[in-house]
């Protein structure tokens, strides 16, 4: 019974260190960034820091899906959620998009990463981390404001047909994306969702672990939403009320391009009146096949933009 009760005080005690720090607006994620600023400082501050660390977190969080991809059917129950499950990637396909990636990294990324190097002092690290509230909050507006901006360049760049065809279709080669596709872009795509990235963050006065965290998220979620598998543990899974968008929703992108532009939420589609939803046949534990897309409007308009972007500039689909 003594035990009990002295179990019980310590417990209460945490709970009143944690009022305690709340009460004064100290932030629960005070002692990591403690740790962090007086051990790593060094690191942080440099200009280069955020670059190497989204490119990591970009290959780190393919690496799963991949191996996904390169098993296949060796893997039945992974192959259950696969979206499209006729359609893996082969390895044609994932070393050309590789291969566009190491491209456009070497040619655009690392230049202008030498270039803050160079020319940008190394980044001030404030005393205080964010409160709790604050982090949530801002890796949260981060992601709404760059949904907001990339819904936008996404509808101009489907509906402006020169836009579409020099800049935007490459992405389009897969009609069933997989993560490795995530970044198989032209440099001019490439290059805007990296100055909204970085710019968003000192738009919304964010602190700069708030800003490192929305950057990881960001790549989390631009790789899960073309990963091909919709899991259990999808964020559209996880977020209620169809808030989000999620794999299944940017799969039906890649096969009726005129829908579902947003890269996250859903709701711009919406309101917009280019939503698509598309069903599944329902296993134990998820989709093992696709049944059909339904969208409010553009099916005519998605076969004349594959039809012009095929015999104008030689773009194949490439289904297999």
């Amino acid at each position: 019974m003594v035990r009990s009760l002295l179990i019980s005080m310590d417990a209460a005690k945490v709970s009143e260190n944690i009022w305690d720090v709340w009460h004064r607006n100290d932030s629960l994620l005070q002692p990591l960034w403690d740790h962090l600023r007086l051990h790593h400082c060094d690191t942080l501050r440099s200009p280069l820091f955020p670059i190497v660390l989204t490119v990591s977190s970009y290959f780190l969080l393919c690496l799963p899906y991949l191996l996904c991809d390169l098993m296949g059917n060796k893997w039945p129950l992974v192959q259950r959620f696969k979206i499209q499950p006729s359609r893996g990637p082969t390895p044609a396909m994932l070393l050309r998009c590789l291969g566009v990636t190491l491209y456009n990294h070497l040619l655009l990324v690392l230049p202008a990463a030498v270039a803050q190097w160079a020319w940008r002092p190394p980044v001030p690290l404030p005393e205080h981390a964010p409160t709790l509230l604050e982090f949530m909050g801002g890796v949260t507006a981060n992601l709404l404001l760059f949904d907001f901006q990339y819904f936008i360049w996404h509808l101009l760049h489907h509906r402006i047909r020169w836009l579409y065809v020099t800049f935007h279709a490459i992405h389009h080669d897969y009609t069933a994306p997989f993560a490795l596709a995530t970044q198989c872009l032209g440099g001019w795509e490439l290059v805007t969702v990296g100055f909204w990235t970085t710019l968003n963050p000192v738009l919304l006065r964010c602190h700069v672990l708030t800003a490192w965290a929305f950057m990881v998220v960001h790549v989390y979620v631009s790789v899960e939403d073309h990963c091909g598998y919709d899991f259990p543990w999808s964020t559209s899974r996880l977020l209620p009320f169809g808030l989000y968008g999620g794999p299944s929703k940017h799969d039906v992108h890649h096969r009726k391009p005129n829908t579902n532009f947003a890269p996250h939420f859903g709701h711009w589609d919406k309101l917009f009146g280019t939503h698509a939803e598309c069903s599944f046949s329902k296993g134990h534990w998820g989709p093992a096949k696709t049944d059909g897309c339904h969208d409010d409007k553009g099916d005519a308009m998605d076969a004349s933009q594959e039809d012009n972007t095929r015999s104008t500039m030689g773009i194949h689909l490439k289904d297999d």
